[in-house]
């Protein structure tokens, strides 16, 4: 689960098409000293938010996943991807919504413990890389 989690957020981080990564382990994030002394490792929930993508094209690709299966859960050992604008926050007024940060091309991801080349290879996939 860590494993996978921090093999993602260095890819998503680094994708032409992702605009910001929202994952505990990387030293810019604001709670990374409070992860770092409680956690033993970052995990494997991440967050980040689509570089122009409006609301359409980002369910389009959340509903693209083959491996990741779209779903409110946070998940046990299989990878979910999550769609909060549609989901688990559609029922928040959308200026309380992007306040808080879940902008429409907003997902967020929840690794399991598939191996990490499926997962890279569906993310490449769902993002228009294959």
């Amino acid at each position: 689960h860590c494993s996978n989690g921090r093999a993602v957020a260095h890819f998503l981080k680094e994708h032409p098409k992702v605009e910001k990564v929202y994952w505990p382990g990387f030293e810019t994030h604001p709670n990374h000293l409070i992860a770092k002394k409680q956690m033993r490792d970052f995990g494997g929930m991440i967050s980040f938010v689509l570089k122009d993508a409006d609301l359409k094209k980002t369910f389009e690709i959340a509903s693209s996943f083959q491996v990741f299966s779209l779903a409110e859960s946070l998940g046990g050992v299989e990878s979910l991807v999550n769609h909060p604008v549609t989901m688990t926050h559609a029922s928040i007024p959308k200026p309380e919504r992007d306040k808080a940060g879940v902008v429409d091309n907003l997902l967020r991801l929840s690794l399991g413990v598939e191996d990490i080349e499926d997962l890279l290879d569906d993310l490449k996939r769902a993002l228009g890389e294959k």
